[in-house]
């Protein structure tokens, strides 16, 4: 039986915008606030891996809360388009304020960060990136069209990262450079996203709960509260717990950004110090995200040919692995031609797990309405920003403290051997780690089947 559809075309293109303007944010600060704070600031790298781990810490905790308030919420504009829109406000303004920090003591300089990176995660961006993808499954019910979803916002925040990926440092230094460039170029990207993002918001509707119903009657043992009702915390909390698939699926996303923080926030070090040649970065973006793009565009049919997001996720996270290997072989001989074509492949492979992540999350919540009747889209979606902003946020340390560990010093002209030795490691080598431990938990997230096999005992 064909499902319902709930969308028009524009209505997944608007949706899809939406992570072009979470991603004015996001990848500017992954990718270069480090590189900001070193070599235009001047301040120590394992200082302010050490400030971001923090700061995650407390941001880990306010991902759950804002879920929870979200499924609490009761507006004109639903549920998550509220959060969405009015969180971007104090995303934009907290993305100029971290890129302005001011000639004052070091001290009051880590400070001033620490305070505007922690608003911009743990409060502004949680709310806005735990109701943008809690939106995926509040404008649709149809399997295929999340997938379609999930596909096409992930094209637009693969084309927002290729953009500045390629064009941020040539735009600071177009502005002045130094910190008048990097305050100016944060400024640019931050109107954009609120312009995006309200538009984003404005385009489609949230579809009520009563809509759907649950596939049979509900088979928890403890009274699960009536649909639609409002859900406290704490039942929030347990119902989690009783989805092992929640577990999963939020260990998948804090590991996949975790591996994107290190690898984005090192690249430039890698391209720099042991290339050679910081304008490698643009090239080694394009191969990184043209390919992502292009197969994203053949998620949806992939995953109808394959017959589960399981199976081809599972077959792509091998290829990975390998294209890894084959990476380190090109980067020890400093072969381009092939570090770029395991690159390219690799990426390409590594595609599919980004577009399926939020219809994941979509069966992984299904799964709790199915066994226990309740709607907790809010609180099971905060995965996706704890593992955005925790798993980026620790990536992002762990560079500080390995580029320390090395001996890294931004002020030189010269690296010593062990500063470059420990950028390799970071850029060439983590990956394969991190690479085994994604295939481990794909391999166990077969949510999708447990959501048939409950419809077929219950049909």
């Amino acid at each position: 039986m064909n499902e319902k559809k709930y969308l028009k075309w524009y209505h997944k293109v608007a949706y899809g915008s939406g992570d072009l303007a979470s991603n004015c944010g996001y990848a500017l600060i992954s990718s270069f606030v480090m590189l900001y704070l070193t070599n235009a600031v001047g301040l120590n790298s394992a200082v302010i891996g050490t400030l971001m781990m923090v700061s995650k810490l407390l941001d880990g905790v306010s991902d759950i809360f804002f879920g929870g308030l979200m499924d609490r919420t009761r507006s004109r504009l639903g549920q998550a388009r509220p959060w969405m829109l009015y969180g971007q406000i104090g995303v934009s303004a907290c993305l100029f304020l971290v890129f302005s920090i001011p000639s004052m003591s070091p001290n009051m300089q880590y400070a001033y960060f620490f305070v505007f990176y922690t608003a911009f995660n743990a409060v502004f961006y949680t709310a806005n990136s735990i109701a943008y993808a809690a939106l995926a499954a509040k404008i649709t019910k149809n399997g295929q069209e999340r997938v379609q979803l999930g596909s096409i916002r992930f094209i637009f925040a693969t084309f927002t990262t290729l953009i500045i990926s390629y064009n941020a440092m040539g735009l600071v230094e177009r502005f002045g450079g130094g910190t008048k460039g990097w305050r100016t170029v944060a400024l640019i990207f931050a109107v954009i996203a609120l312009i995006v993002n309200t538009f984003c918001v404005l385009m489609v509707k949230e579809v009520p709960d009563e809509d759907v119903q649950p596939a049979g009657e509900n088979d928890s043992d403890e009274k699960a509260p009536a649909a639609g009702a409002k859900v406290s915390f704490g039942t929030s909390l347990k119902l989690l717990l009783k989805n092992p698939y929640y577990i999963i699926i939020l260990g998948l996303y804090l590991v996949n950004y975790i591996y994107s923080g290190i690898t984005q926030g090192s690249a430039i070090y890698f391209m720099t110090y042991y290339m050679g040649d910081p304008a490698l970065l643009g090239t080694f973006s394009l191969f990184q995200l043209v390919p992502v793009m292009i197969i994203l565009t053949l998620t949806p049919m992939l995953v109808k040919k394959f017959g589960s997001m399981w199976k081809m996720n599972l077959y792509a996270r091998i290829i990975t692995l390998l294209m890894g290997a084959v990476f380190i072989f090109g980067a020890v001989n400093k072969n381009l031609p092939v570090m770029l074509f395991a690159t390219f492949l690799r990426n390409m492979a590594g595609g599919p797990l980004t577009g399926t992540l939020n219809a994941l999350v979509a069966e992984t919540s299904d799964y709790t309405w199915r066994t226990q009747g309740v709607r907790i889209d809010g609180v099971m979606f905060s995965c996706s920003s704890i593992g955005v902003k925790l798993g980026g946020g620790i990536g992002s340390a762990v560079v500080g403290w390995l580029l320390a560990l090395g001996g890294f010093d931004g002020t030189a002209a010269v690296q010593s051997a062990g500063a470059v030795n420990m950028i390799f490691f970071m850029y060439a080598v983590l990956p394969i780690v991190m690479g085994v431990v994604m295939a481990v938990l794909v391999y166990l997230l077969k949510v999708e089947k447990a959501n048939k096999e409950w419809d077929a005992q219950h049909s």
